[in-house]
């Protein structure tokens, strides 16, 4: 049986969010938080029967507003145009709201709206998951795409790498045969050249 969702609400950074979801565990996920938002005392359970409408005419969507406004919470909102911010109008704001909303409508005797509203969380839950899906994949395809060139360029330095050693070692082997040729004529010349001189001198008388 589908799971009855509520309405939870947290802020985070120029926004405030709100979303229908079964539990705080799924609205934690659909907010990406990193933290139990719910533990830290950020987050909590919506009373207010405008945002719980909100989020029930469109369950798993993550709806936002300007952090600390009393406006309507949109899948798409605009930037707050005072960042510096009013405390004496956002604290009224939020007292006015709080006023306003002593119960939220009661939607648990109507199990058709429940299980509707649990199906639509539940598909655009799958949504999202395709998306990361779809976007890891996308990511492994770039560190796959990135490996391979890097893989590349170092077999092409070990070859050129390997290939150097190669003709530096017969180069030095050129070079110790030559030394060895050169140490070897100097041999022959010192004993011809002592037989010429014996030679020389003999002939000299």
């Amino acid at each position: 049986m589908a799971k009855k969702l509520k309405t939870y609400e947290t802020s985070l950074g120029f926004f405030d969010l709100a979303i229908a979801a079964p539990s705080m565990k799924a609205a934690l996920e659909a907010w990406g938080a990193d933290s139990n938002l719910f533990h830290q005392g950020a987050a909590k359970q919506s009373e207010d029967p405008d945002v719980i409408e909100a989020t029930m005419s469109a369950p798993g969507v993550v709806l936002k507003r300007p952090v600390g406004s009393s406006g309507p919470f949109k899948e798409h909102a605009e930037l707050p145009t005072d960042l510096a911010g009013d405390h004496g109008s956002k604290t009224s704001g939020r007292k006015s709201q709080g006023r306003r909303a002593p119960k939220p409508p009661r939607r648990g005797n109507d199990q058709a709206a429940d299980r509707k509203a649990a199906i639509a969380f539940e598909k655009e839950h799958n949504r999202r998951e395709r998306e990361r899906a779809k976007e890891e994949a996308a990511r492994e395809k770039e560190r796959e795409r990135r490996q391979h060139a890097i893989d590349k360029a170092q077999g092409a330095l070990d070859a050129a790498r390997r290939k150097h050693e190669e003709k530096a070692a017969g180069i030095r082997a050129e070079l110790e045969a030559l030394e060895d040729e050169s140490q070897a004529e100097e041999a022959r010349w010192e004993k011809e050249m002592t037989r010429l001189e014996a030679a020389l001198r003999r002939a000299r008388g």
